[in-house]
């Protein structure tokens, strides 16, 4: 429920605690108190991916060892030590093909975030966090009605937009209220 103050500023009344004091999820997670108390970890939008810079730092410091894999190997060659060579060639493919492969899993990460945005956006950006009863609720009880934990909440955005499978394990255990679906085919344990 929402009402006008003097101010002319909307304000948002709880429908547990019928309290004033609501504020935007958004709100919340900027607020470094939230930040520091990890109260804004548990409304958190999306899951951290790395950048893109980071995986250009994470190849080229694959490489760079690969580099030494293959110095290593030239120089057992060069001084006709087999032991360098195999070992040298061992480290510089398997490091090689480690750094493609979690180069090339980052940027899945950043395609699954990115796909699963603006449903994650949708239900992020229309909650509301009141501090006295600690929960989550949408005013006008739209995309969902009701009220959440601040871990129903991160469970039901999540698994909306996808990344139920990177959800911790005290978040895939939580369960979410009767008539409140998450996830592909609303289902609501999903992840």
């Amino acid at each position: 429920m929402a009402t006008e103050s003097a101010r002319g500023a909307v304000e948002v009344i709880c429908p547990g605690c019928a309290s004033a004091r609501a504020r935007a999820v958004p709100e919340v997670c900027a607020d470094h108190a939230a930040r520091r108390e990890g109260l804004a970890d548990r409304l958190a939008r999306a899951p951290g991916v790395p950048s893109r810079f980071d995986s250009c730092l994470h190849f080229v410091e694959g490489m760079l060892m690969a580099g030494v894999g293959v110095a290593l190997a030239y120089g057992g060659v060069d001084g006709d030590k087999p032991l360098y060579t195999v070992g040298g060639s061992l480290l510089a493919v398997l490091v090689f093909v480690g750094t493609i492969v979690v180069v090339r899993g980052e940027g899945r990460e950043r395609a699954l975030v990115a796909a699963g945005a603006p449903r994650a956006d949708t239900l992020w950006r229309s909650a509301y966090h009141c501090p006295g009863c600690a929960s989550v609720f949408c005013p006008g009880g739209a995309p969902w009605q009701g009220r959440l934990t601040p871990e129903q909440f991160k469970k039901l955005v999540w698994t909306e937009a996808g990344y139920g499978k990177q959800l911790e394990e005290r978040f895939t255990d939580v369960r979410l209220p009767p008539g409140i679906s998450a996830g592909p085919g609303g289902n609501p344990d999903h992840a």
